[in-house]
């Protein structure tokens, strides 16, 4: 009978190995499932190939725990491309509405802008034409010439807006003053010497002065308000183009992707660990906080004057009454004016009998056909709103934007896409484990990265794009104040205070008389002229008190008329 085989080893070590197998195989390490790891990243778009089914040894990855993992190197790499683009994205996605607003706000004030002057030089026109038919006409190219010039002005042009407002009225006085006088010949020298002295003149009352104080004021201040939504719309377009740099990359993809590669695709970073890293990512764009705060005070201070003194709206659309209203001024004071000018600039020789009678016949028609204009004739509101509306739904915008660069770290942060681990401090990821997130938070700006404890930044090396926004907000906001102040200021001190008028009374007629007298003498240089000034001085003097009762009463007149 064969003899049956046991144990080769002692009965106790038999028992002792069966009952050690469990224990052993327990100890062995188990690799973990990939599976929810492999799905995500081929959701990415990327190859699923590149993803082990199982955990290996991550001895080949640069920036993610070299443990076990479900990262291949390939994946790695791929997540650093990832993470930038996620960052980006998160950037443009947030900045994107702000320049749209920018964008949109701009669009819409410069429509309103180009068509208020659009529907200014019609509204001129119709009425011109309906009031003074063909002598309108064949000097229409005065006006034209007005609004190419505010046009120019506006888009940018090099034009001087008082220079150009006062070679209008000396332009214009040189026609009507044609047109009053019919049965004289004016020279260009005649006609020169009159334009010089209609600051003194004053044929068309005080229209021609507060005309230039309003338009100047409020053309600085829309063309202004206007640059400045376009300078804060390129602004975020070229600071919202992020591309981190080497170390920020690094932080990136270990606070983004990471945990995939230890198996955590369901665990969020932790808020401040965030905050920390996008912070330092972000650290050039905190610097632009401060200039683009004072430059969104800067736009909401010109916002208030568009509404109020400096509302181009309110000037533009009743400028062709204005105008109708210094010419009327004109035809009133018109034989005031004419003793004025023959005393300094001599006596014009008259016509020949058939063209003087011509012209007469021309100036009976020209004073005939003058009529009021009906308001309500009016063409329609500018781009379909007003000024008013525009302003009160931008200066809403503007307020929203101010502290937006110091506030897009945590924007980001909170964004759903991101959604950080803010439920439970202790089941978030630290950037090493699921756990508790214990370093603080650093401050805004580049400066106070030097401590960051996730981002390594140098901050002896400013990013010269955004350096350079800086600059542009600077020169923006003076823009902007002295649009708001200066620019005020100084157009008061030349158009009042150096001519040496008083809340525009103007000098007294005598005074006026003299120095006007005087001047006009030297530039025509004729003796006999001064003779005949002498005598023709006595029989105005004479009328002084009824001519200024007259002006007295055209000026409540214009007041009443003025809007």
């Amino acid at each position: 009978m064969p003899r049956r085989r046991g144990c080769c080893l002692p009965p106790l070590l038999c028992t002792l190995a069966a009952l050690s197998l469990p224990l052993l195989l327990a100890a062995e390490p188990r690799a973990r499932s990939c599976s929810e790891v492999r799905r995500l990243y081929a959701a990415k778009g990327f190859s699923q190939s590149e993803a082990p089914s199982h955990e290996i040894s991550g001895d080949h990855l640069k920036v993610c725990s070299q443990g076990y993992t479900c990262c291949s190197q390939e994946m790695e790499e791929k997540y650093t491309q990832q993470s930038k683009h996620d960052f980006r994205n998160a950037v443009v996605e947030l900045s994107s509405h702000l320049q749209t607003m920018f964008s949109s706000r701009y669009k819409k004030f410069d429509e309103f802008f180009k068509e208020l002057l659009e529907n200014a030089e019609k509204s001129l026109n119709d009425m011109f034409v309906r009031t003074y038919g063909r002598l309108y006409m064949q000097n229409s190219e005065l006006f034209k010439d007005l609004f190419v010039e505010l046009k120019r002005y506006y888009v940018g042009g090099n034009v001087n807006l008082e220079e150009m407002l006062n070679e209008f009225w000396a332009r214009l006085l040189e026609r009507m003053f044609r047109l009053v006088n019919p049965q004289y010949h004016f020279t260009d020298e005649y006609l020169e010497c009159v334009s010089k002295y209609t600051e003194q003149l004053k044929p068309f009352g005080d229209v021609p002065r507060k005309l230039k104080l309003q338009v100047t004021r409020a053309f600085v201040a829309a063309r202004t308000f206007a640059q400045g939504l376009a300078v804060a719309r390129d602004v975020v377009s070229k600071v919202s183009a992020v591309n981190p740099t080497p170390q920020g990359t690094r932080a990136l993809l270990k606070m983004m992707y990471c945990p995939y590669c230890r198996g955590l695709v369901s665990v969020k970073p932790c808020y401040n660990y965030c905050f920390n890293v996008m912070r330092g990512c972000l650290a050039n764009q905190g610097d632009l906080d401060a200039e683009w705060n004072i430059f969104m005070d800067s736009m909401l201070l010109v916002a208030e004057r568009l509404e109020g003194p400096f509302n181009i709206e309110s000037v533009m659309d009743p400028i062709d009454v204005k105008i109708s209203d210094a010419i009327m001024n004109m035809q009133e004071n018109s034989m005031q004016v004419s003793q004025k000018v023959f005393q300094g600039c001599g006596q014009p020789k008259p016509l020949a009998q058939g063209r003087a009678a011509r012209s007469v016949s021309e100036e009976h028609s020209f004073s005939a056909r003058f009529r009021p204009y009906n308001p309500e004739e009016r063409p329609t509101t500018a781009a379909g709103t007003s000024l008013d509306r525009l302003v009160t739904d931008v200066k809403e915008k503007l307020k929203q934007a101010k502290k937006f660069w110091s506030s897009l770290p945590g924007n980001i942060c909170n964004d759903e896409k991101m959604s950080v681990g803010t439920v439970n401090e202790n089941e978030c990821w630290n950037g090493s484990a699921k756990s508790r997130y214990d370093f603080a938070v650093t401050g805004n700006g580049l400066a106070s990265q030097v401590n960051n404890p996730e981002v390594e930044v140098d901050i002896t090396k400013p990013d010269m794009v955004i350096r350079r926004q800086i600059m542009a907000l600077r020169v923006m906001t003076n823009k902007l104040k002295n649009a708001y102040s200066g620019n005020d200021v100084d157009f008061i001190d030349i158009s009042e205070e150096s001519s040496g008028e008083e809340s525009g009374s103007g000098c007294e007629l005598q005074q006026c008389s003299s120095e006007f007298e005087f001047n006009a003498t030297e530039v025509t240089g004729s003796s006999s002229k001064s003779d005949k000034n002498a005598n023709t001085s006595a029989a105005a003097r004479g009328s002084l008190s009824q001519a200024a009762l007259l002006l007295s009463i055209l000026f409540l007149a214009v007041q009443r008329q003025w809007r």
